[in-house]
């Protein structure tokens, strides 16, 4: 379940729920905009009429999720300290109905915040959060290799502003109307969320006031190459994943008194593992050595001999199995299966080297058999068939025209019906590509060839996804 609501008007944070690196869940926390990393947090507010920014520490902020029958709540708290002796206290409890809808692989999370209590003190101005009304809204279309999210919620808060002490202090209300949404996909290799949030603030002489918040939250991991310095190594370098994570933020304010931009950036601190070191001895000359390298380093491919066999022909059963390890490399820990339940097909045996992973790739919808009862494990496979395995895997085969459309290659008229929309959209995105205005649909992929496209299908989910959550929408918006 996603992380994004509330309001506090004290514009802040943003948050990874789970530190980095284990999960790559990268997620806005409440309408605030702020943002946080490992230890320190930020945020601003706005209603003495300028930014004020407010800051803390990993001991200053509670963030707390359970789920039980159906019921998701949330519940933060706060402890803030501005430059100039400020303080700012908060606590929020979220309650959300959550509803799965497990036929067509979604789910939806409708809620209200149900405990509120907020404190801010700059001078001898005082603001308390008098009322706060909430209705936030998520679904979620949970694909193979990514989920994708998009959520909106709106929102009401009033606040009365005490100024000066006991008999000759003056009261004021202070009402913030709220308008957010919120884009994001979370995957095993990387997570983006983007949260645009629109404020009209309603001061109590009737004047007017608008901020604009921009916050996105990221998490990603990238593959770099270390050359050994060493001559007499026993390897000439190996891989390493570098996980990393930020945060960033901007805010327009149109404010009776003042006008102008703030902006945040937060960097996580990143974490290093290096990988296991490939030594093929057959690929010194071949074109597609780094991917081929790069995907035995992560673990998707497990070949044992030195001998790689890069232009051999690619076996079906095989690069299913490396398209379930590139998907979620913690698949075979979560598949537990009973010894007695027999194979999902009869020309598979359970006992066979990561049975597992094709069956968690079946059971997402990412493969299928040539038959209903037969998978053909060391059957060939064709260029059509990886190209519809991929689009499966990221769900979007949606993205194709109408039916009805023809591809802009040559040999369209040789593309399989099924095959088509996979074609068109892995073209799209760059994941596959003909040779000189052919795709040669029903051309058999070598090893090294679906090493190649299987390389290029990570780097979509590290980046180019990335690119379209946060620069598209920050730029464009």
């Amino acid at each position: 379940m996603r992380k994004k609501l509330c309001f506090t008007f004290l514009v802040a944070c943003s948050f990874f729920l789970l530190l980095l690196p284990s999960s790559s869940s990268a997620q806005s926390i409440d309408l605030t905009g702020g943002i946080k990393n490992e230890y320190e947090y930020e945020e601003y507010f706005f209603l003495t009429g300028k930014p004020i920014k407010f800051t803390g520490t990993n001991k200053n902020i509670t963030i707390s999720a359970r789920e039980s029958k159906g019921k998701l709540t949330e519940t933060y708290k706060f402890t803030l300290a501005g430059p100039n002796g400020e303080k700012l206290t908060r606590n929020f409890t979220y309650t959300y109905d959550v509803t799965n809808y497990d036929q067509v692989g979604q789910s939806s999370a409708t809620g209200e915040v149900t405990k509120f209590t907020e404190k801010i003190t700059v001078g001898d101005r005082t603001f308390t959060l008098a009322d706060y009304q909430l209705s936030k809204s998520t679904i979620t279309d949970k694909r193979p290799a990514s989920d994708y999210y998009s959520g909106n919620a709106i929102a009401r808060k009033t606040y009365t502003e005490t100024t000066g002490r006991s008999k000759d202090a003056v009261t004021k209300t202070i009402t913030v109307h709220v308008d957010s949404r919120n884009e994001g996909y979370e995957n095993f290799w990387g997570a983006t969320e983007t949260q645009i949030t629109d404020f009209e603030i309603e001061f109590d002489d009737g004047t007017i006031g608008t901020v604009k918040n921009k916050v996105s939250t990221s998490k990603s991991r990238t593959l770099e190459y270390n050359e050994n310095d060493a001559s007499l190594s026993s390897f000439n370098g190996n891989y390493k994943t570098i996980s990393s994570a930020d945060s960033l933020s901007e805010y327009e304010y149109d404010l009776p008194a003042s006008e102008g931009t703030v902006a945040s950036n937060i960097d996580y601190m990143p974490k290093l593992e290096m990988l296991k070191i490939p030594k093929f001895r057959d690929l010194s000359s071949n074109w597609a050595r780094v991917q081929i390298e790069k995907l035995y380093s992560l673990g998707i491919l497990d070949d044992q001999s030195n001998f790689y066999s890069p232009n051999t022909p690619v076996q079906r059963y095989d690069f299913a199995i490396a398209i379930g390890k590139a998907i979620d490399l913690r698949v075979l820990e979560e598949t537990n299966r009973k010894k007695t339940q027999p194979s999902i097909f009869k020309d598979v045996k359970r006992t066979v080297k990561d049975y597992n992973y094709l069956v968690a790739t079946v059971d997402k919808g990412v493969i299928k058999g040539k038959t209903p009862t037969t998978f053909d494990p060391d059957g060939f496979l064709t260029r059509q068939q990886a190209a519809t395995i991929l689009v499966r895997a990221l769900g979007l085969e949606g993205k194709a025209p109408e039916p009805g459309y023809t591809t802009d290659y040559k040999d369209d008229y040789k593309i399989t019906d099924y095959a088509r929309d996979a074609i068109y959209v892995a073209t799209q995105l760059g994941l596959m590509s003909g040779s000189e205005g052919y795709f040669n649909p029903k051309a058999t992929l070598t090893r090294a060839q679906s090493s190649a496209i299987i390389e290029r299908f990570l780097r979509y989910l590290e980046t180019d996804l990335k690119e379209n959550y946060r620069d598209n929408i920050l730029f464009f918006n």
